[in-house]
């Protein structure tokens, strides 16, 4: 079926289903006389995003976007489809995405939800060490940052204990890893990213995960703990090839690793401020035997929110504490005369530099970890206009990020949005790396129904 028809068949399909209006609140009554509740809105946008060193035109799509609610008394479906068409680092793209699709069972003591689902836990903005669920394309660049939000398909039940505690279990049968495309990046010539296996599909490589939450109108808090593999993953060598020694070749492939996470988030308002502080103890093992396995560590955000002249502000402290950390030995190469030392030197040296890389990945080149990050926030206009800055520099690694942007509600339905992204850091360094890509200029035009 061609893309115009497959567009059409859609449209038309959800016509028939909706019978009462396609983007309509729809309220229908069962044989019982009860209500049930149909929700149905959407949006339509165009989005242009470009300008790094490597593109002028990073992303370009258009996309229509059609979220459904319905809950038929204890009932409850949700779904999230996305059709969109365009370029993505100069390759054409034409998908239908089911970005949410879940249905279950709830009610004022328990709820229960079986399909694909975005879950996001922590109390913290942007950084939140205890989330572990949902995974990411950091990769799909548009003007709203929660596009890169990810699915897993997870069963996902959550009891209230009382009005102010909950306990909520999550099982994810089957792993999905977040997106990273090293392969874009322009690291040295004669290297080479591959496709990843896998975790196989068993009950044994199965997520699972508990959060215990409580709400109260002076402090929320909770405890979660996390076990499975980490949608956070680092790379291996896969092969290296010193048939010329001038010009080597050296593929990489991306690879996984299993960890146990115990977590805990606090926010606590005083008076005109908000404090917020989470973290995390991620427990890992055989790091020494693979370099894509980051260390045991401490992870941690504490955060404050106040408003400043009309201007909210959100300042994090971001910091992580290597536990069993050890200094890499950087090879020597003794005799440059003997071919024999010079291979082997060759070959230990892309070993030193790869694991060099994870580390910086994971945030462990060095045992104690800082950065800051900064958000500002004002409306002007009677809120028809909104400006954003944010602004994140780590101490440890000395790169920096920033990420301003201007929204204008041009009316209630239809809004535009344009900024910038800069990734700015020494040279060799992460962000050195994906600034070539990830850098540029955005806009777009959305209209909601």
């Amino acid at each position: 079926m061609r893309k115009a028809e497959t567009f059409i068949f859609l449209l038309f399909l959800s016509s028939q289903i909706f019978s009462q209006g396609l983007f309509e609140t729809a309220e229908s009554v069962n044989q019982s006389g009860i209500k049930n509740n149909l929700n149905i809105n959407g949006w339509v946008r165009g989005s242009v995003y470009g300008g790094s060193p490597n593109y002028d035109f990073t992303t370009i799509f258009g996309e229509l976007g059609i979220q459904t609610e319905f809950s038929p008394q204890k009932a409850y479906l949700f779904a999230d489809v996305r059709i969109r068409e365009g370029i993505q680092f100069n390759e054409n793209q034409f998908r239908i995405e089911l970005k949410e699709a879940y249905g279950g069972y709830r009610s004022d003591k328990f709820d229960i939800y079986l399909g694909n689902q975005v879950v996001t836990w922590g109390r913290t903005d942007g950084f939140n060490p205890t989330n572990n669920i949902s995974s990411n394309d950091y990769f799909f660049l548009s003007a709203k940052p929660d596009d890169q939000k990810l699915p897993n398909f997870m069963l996902r039940a959550k009891y209230r204990i009382t009005p102010f505690m909950d306990v909520e279990l999550i099982g994810i049968p089957v792993y999905r890893p977040s997106v990273y495309r090293y392969d874009l990046f322009s690291i040295a010539e004669g290297v080479s990213f591959i496709s990843g296996e896998l975790p196989e599909k068993t009950l044994n490589n199965s997520t699972v995960a508990a959060r215990l939450n409580f709400d109260y109108s002076a402090i929320g808090y909770s405890f979660s703990w996390f076990h499975g593999y980490d949608p956070f993953y680092g790379f291996d060598v896969s092969s290296i090839d010193l048939t010329h020694l001038q010009e080597p070749a050296i593929e990489y492939q991306p690879d996984y690793y299993s960890k146990d996470a115990f977590g805990a988030d606090i926010a606590v308002p005083l008076g005109n401020w908000i404090i917020r502080v989470e973290a995390a103890y991620n427990l890992t093992s055989n790091y020494k035997e693979h370099m894509y396995i980051p260390n045991p560590d401490i992870a941690w955000v504490a955060g404050m929110e106040h408003d400043f002249f009309g201007i909210k502000t959100i300042f994090q402290y971001i910091g992580k504490y290597v536990m069993d950390f050890y200094d890499l030995e950087k090879p020597v190469l003794d005799d440059p005369t003997d071919i024999d030392q010079i291979i082997q030197y060759a070959r230990d040296n892309v070993y030193y530099e790869s694991e060099m890389f994870n580390r910086k990945i994971f945030l462990q080149q060095e045992k104690l970890n800082h950065a800051v990050m900064l958000t500002l926030t004002r409306t002007f206009f009677y809120d028809a206009l909104q400006a954003d800055i944010t602004a994140y520099y780590n101490f440890t690694a000395e790169d920096y990020f920033l990420r301003p942007g201007i929204t204008w509600f041009i009316t209630d339905e239809l809004s535009t949005t344009a900024g910038a992204n800069f990734m700015i850091g020494p040279k060799n360094s992460l962000f050195d790396y994906a600034g070539d890509v990830l850098n540029g200029v955005f806009c777009e035009l959305r209209v909601t129904f």
